[in-house]
């Protein structure tokens, strides 16, 4: 099955809050219309209101509006003003020379260059030179004729502001929907990655350091919510933006437009070249960062041992080296961002003004080409205007890289093969157990456990001992189905564990291990594991069952007293306690023990084997044994040696034997002995 990639994937993620994301983009396009309608304004203003005055202007017979003028007793109407039934009685030219203005009668060419003296008047086109006599409007007079373009001006600025507040609301709503889809999907995407965890095969975490998944579940997806909520917003923000200043240049000078749409591709390109480098140093710093929060957690949770060894300048050169790491290659990506952002967009801006004076410049040598000072001002303002979204784009190629590295890494983890979590309620099982013909590898054909054959019947309690690496523990992990063996079978009841799935399996069994692991909360709360099966009352019933109210009636909150991540604060013999109520609690109808009475010393551990007595009744128990004079009145203890069972039998008649089993119980009992 062919991988889709790591952009598509994170459309994929983005297409499931389409609408809020079309909708915020559609707010977007109208917020931006709204605000380029502010050149096409200006340039209304200038040429039609500021300097349009200059033009051609009738004398008509009476004032019927606003836009006729009265001068010198007589009114003066604007040429493009004129209604078609309107009586003319004379024609003028207003001309605008250096500052001034002069008033020509008759109809003047526009076109040429102009000078005057002494009222006389003069234009020089490419062909031919005219002149005539003119009157030169004074300041006061001049202020009549601007007079009927106070309003229009007002009501076009009056517009524009209005404009300008309704696509503030619009942007608004845009930013608003835009990043609370960013934050949703981020938000089904950890809740998606998280859940993945659950269903990964146990060996992936023997396998990785806690500290890198962690880093990809939190920092990597911190990483992608900036994609979302504001590298692809600022992007989408900037295309559409540009998007709008093309089509009002179009509008205002389709060539010059095209000729600027050249930035396209090249912006297009420079990403791609940024896509190439960036992803190399990217990918090296994300993993760093894994690496170092797999440090850090690792030095917090060992530090009493760092300290114990001094090992505090080793551990400290070990981090330098990975920190150095990944100072070196945030330099290089800072250097490939600095020659990219400030520097590519001025490099765009100077060449797009070059361009632009070089356009109008070579057409104002032809005087029939000149344009107005309105539609200079409105191409110049959305030339200025252009280059701010070119800018915000080339910025966030970095953070759009790091994202889509980020995502890769995501993306690889929750590629992995997992299995689905079926939490379907199976009927309590008896207990009965076979192991048959099993053997199993924690990797390739080096078996832990060699052709295991033996069967348990309900409520019994069976042992296994035997010395390190020999197969206990593994023994517990199949049945538990932490792994599961490359050969044989192991049933339930008759019934194959593969048939369930692992929550099924595990639904009616309980362990203690022999390192207890505690969870940031309270007693209770570590007993019940928040499952609402269990109440206030049988959780407290199962601690004092196995004698933990000895000291937690101690405690200032008794059974509320607050327990901090691993139950630091509490005793090696305290947690065990907890641990134990907590199988207990859930009232399995397998119980294993992993050497839980290890480390313990014997006053607590006498309080267990009492519990233990209790809480063997109705249920089958395993016990992986460390101290031999725990197990003595176990149904059956399976000795084993290298993956295979070599001795089976109750104690007595393994002591009877003489064999591994004597062997060990002689050597603890002297142990013990000369302890004493």
């Amino acid at each position: 099955m062919k991988k889709r990639s790591t952009e598509r994937r994170l459309f994929n993620y983005a297409l499931q809050f389409k609408k809020q994301i079309l909708l915020g983009i559609l707010f977007l396009i109208i917020a931006t219309a709204l605000e380029l309608a502010g050149p096409l304004i200006a340039k209304t203003i200038i040429d039609e209101h500021i300097v349009g005055i200059e033009g051609t202007w009738y004398q008509v017979s009476e004032k019927d509006d606003r836009t006729t003028i009265e001068y010198q007793d007589n009114y003066l109407k604007r040429g493009d003003r004129l209604e078609e039934n309107e009586e003319i009685v004379s024609t003028y030219t207003i001309l605008q020379i250096g500052r001034e203005y002069y008033l020509v009668k008759g109809d003047v060419p526009l076109i040429g260059e102009r000078t005057v003296s002494d009222n006389m008047i003069s234009i020089k086109s490419q062909t031919e030179e005219v002149s005539f006599t003119g009157e030169r409007i004074s300041t006061s007079d001049l202020y009549t004729f601007f007079q009927p373009e106070q309003r229009p001006i007002l009501l076009l600025l009056g517009l524009y502001v209005g404009l300008l507040l309704i696509a503030a609301i619009f942007q608004f709503y845009k930013t608003f929907l835009l990043q609370k889809a960013s934050n949703q999907i981020v938000k089904k995407m950890r809740n998606d990655i998280f859940e993945h965890t659950q269903a990964i095969p146990i060996n992936y975490y023997v396998d990785n350091p806690a500290g890198s998944i962690v880093a990809r579940v939190t920092n990597d997806t911190e990483a992608i919510r900036d994609l979302y909520e504001r590298v692809l917003s600022i992007i989408i923000t900037s295309a559409i933006y540009m998007a709008g200043i093309f089509v009002a240049l179009f509008i205002l000078n389709a060539k010059l437009a095209a000729w600027f749409l050249l930035l396209v591709p090249l912006i297009f390109i420079w990403m791609k070249l940024y896509k190439y480098y960036g992803t190399k140093y990217n990918k090296v710093i994300r993993a760093t960062v894994s690496e170092i929060n797999g440090k850090i957690n690792e030095a917090i949770q060992g530090m009493p041992i760092i300290q114990a060894f001094r090992r505090e300048k080793q551990t400290r050169s070990e981090f330098e080296e990975l920190n150095t790491r990944h100072f070196t290659y945030q330099r290089k990506l800072l250097k490939l961002s600095a020659l990219t952002q400030y520097n590519l967009v001025t490099v765009f801006r100077n060449l797009a003004f070059v361009a632009f004076i070089w356009y109008f410049g070579s057409a104002s040598l032809d005087l029939n080409s000149i344009i107005s000072i309105g539609m200079l001002y409105a191409i110049v303002d959305l030339l200025t205007r252009l280059f701010e979204p070119v800018s915000d784009i080339v910025n966030q190629l970095p953070l759009l890289e790091q994202a889509r590295v980020a995502g890769g890494r995501v993306f690889e983890l929750m590629d992995l093969e997992g299995e689905e979590v079926n939490e379907k309620e199976i009927t309590r099982y008896k207990g009965n157990i076979t192991f048959d013909q099993v053997s199993f590898a924690y990797e390739g054909e080096d078996y832990v456990l060699k052709n295991i054959s033996f069967s348990i019947k309900e409520g019994e309690t069976v042992a296994f001992v035997g010395h390190t690496g020999s197969g206990k523990s593994s023994i517990m992990n199949l049945l538990f189905r932490f792994y599961d063996p490359q050969k044989g079978k192991i049933t339930i009841d008759g019934n194959p564990t593969m048939k369930w799935s692992r929550q099924q399996v595990r639904s009616h069994m309980g362990i203690v291990l022999q390192d207890p692991f505690l969870f940031s909360g309270t007693i209770l709360s570590n007993v019940t594991m928040n499952d609402p099966k269990i109440s206030r009352e049988r959780a407290i019933e199962a601690l004092k069952t196995v004698g933990a109210d000895r000291f937690i009636d101690k405690l200032p909150k008794k059974y509320d007293e607050r327990v901090t991540e691993g139950g630091s604060t509490y005793s090696l013999g305290e947690r065990q306690l907890i641990s134990f109520a907590r199988a207990l609690a859930f009232d399995p109808a397998i119980l294993i023990l992993d050497e839980a009475t290890a480390n313990i010393d014997t006053e607590t551990e006498t309080v267990i084997q009492n519990a233990l007595e209790v809480l063997k009744k109705g249920r089958t128990t395993l016990v992986i044994a460390h101290r031999l004079s725990t197990i003595q009145q176990a149904n059956t203890i399976f000795v084993l040696e290298h993956g295979k069972i070599i001795e089976e039998g109750n104690h007595d008649s393994l002591i009877a034997e003489k064999g591994t089993y004597y062997q060990m119980y002689k050597m603890q009992q002297g142990v013990s002995q000369r302890a004493m």
